[in-house]
């Protein structure tokens, strides 16, 4: 493991312990190490970057060629990991494309809950601008994560682009050192920094009464309870998907009543509800729509997920085998 890997590590474990930044298995980080790209596996969790080895290692030159040629294999990119340097067999990243894309040798790959307030809205690339503009930056439409992604990157990256934010996806830096894209990380997400409003508390008394004798129970972070507590807030974030994590983990929807099926339930000026077997990446995607909401001005004019794009996702093989993974 090359110095710089490690300090990757300690960098990704920091991010990926900011709830703000990356929640559950969200998010990745890589490293261009001289023919060798290491990227954050698939399904794993940013925070153990130092406690755990979730890297994967790519042949970086075969991996730049297929890019180059737009080869379907950059769809899943296992075809480029390094088998004899990968012995616990981990699949790289499902936005592995994106990574190798860019120029600089790290990329840094948050779903930054402020920069998804402005991402999520119909005019974001012009809310955007005023905050961004001493940053060398470019918005992406939203795009399917993967190739698809990695194409529409293509169209809007010009040259010395080191900031990219992904219309309804979130936020990517780029640099040559770990500590630059660090400062920089930390300088975006301060640009984009929004007050967050205060939508009162659950009723816990009225939860656990409506949760006895269910596969339910309250979530152990009072924040998932954001969700349900502003009344255009939960009828829009509960109804409709505005990025990808949402309908991987939550579902295309958070109904408002008990449903032995959904993993999460928002009871309207109530509070939420998560299954009893709900999987440790439940809570953190709750708190997530909450987070982002309050960071919305009331009535925003919003952009959600086609339901044909809600489809591409939930049908896609590199989600569904996320979803397989225990830790996810």
């Amino acid at each position: 493991m090359s110095p710089e890997l490690g300090t990757l590590r300690v960098l990704s474990a920091k991010v990926g312990s900011n709830p703000l930044l990356v929640q559950a298995a969200g998010g990745n980080t890589s490293i261009k190490d001289g023919d060798i790209m290491w990227i954050k596996a698939s399904g794993a969790w940013l925070r153990d970057a130092v406690s755990n080895d979730i890297f994967v290692p790519l042949d970086f030159s075969r991996l730049s060629a297929a890019l180059a040629a737009d080869d379907p294999a950059c769809e899943a990119c296992t075809d480029f990991v390094r088998s004899a340097l990968n012995p616990s067999g981990l699949r790289p990243s499902i936005e592995t494309s994106v990574h190798g894309l860019l120029p600089q040798r790290i990329v840094v790959h948050v779903h930054c809950v402020n920069t998804l307030a402005f991402a999520i809205q119909t005019n974001a690339e012009a809310l955007l601008t005023p905050p961004l503009k001493l940053f060398n930056w470019a918005f992406v439409p939203y795009a399917r994560p993967g190739l698809m992604l990695s194409r529409a990157i293509k169209t809007a990256l010009r040259p010395g682009v080191d900031v990219l934010v992904l219309g309804n996806h979130g936020l990517v830096v780029a640099a040559d050192t770990v500590a630059d894209a660090a400062v920089l990380l930390h300088e975006v997400v301060a640009a984009l920094d929004q007050p967050a409003r205060d939508f009162g508390s659950a009723n816990t008394d009225r939860l656990e009464a409506i949760s006895t004798g269910t596969g339910y129970r309250l979530p152990e972070d009072a924040d998932c309870h954001a969700i349900a507590l502003d009344e255009w807030s939960q009828q829009r974030g509960c109804s409709q998907v505005f990025y990808p994590d949402h309908v991987v983990f939550l579902g295309a929807s958070i109904p408002d009543t008990l449903d032995a099926k959904a993993p999460a339930v928002a009871v309207p000026g109530v509070g939420t509800l998560v299954r009893r077997d709900a999987k440790p990446s439940i809570e953190p995607m709750l708190r997530c729509i909450g987070d982002v909401f309050r960071r919305l001005p009331r009535n925003a004019p919003l952009q959600a997920l086609s339901r044909q794009q809600v489809g591409q996702l939930l049908n896609w093989d590199a989600e569904k085998y996320r979803q397989t993974l225990k830790l996810s």
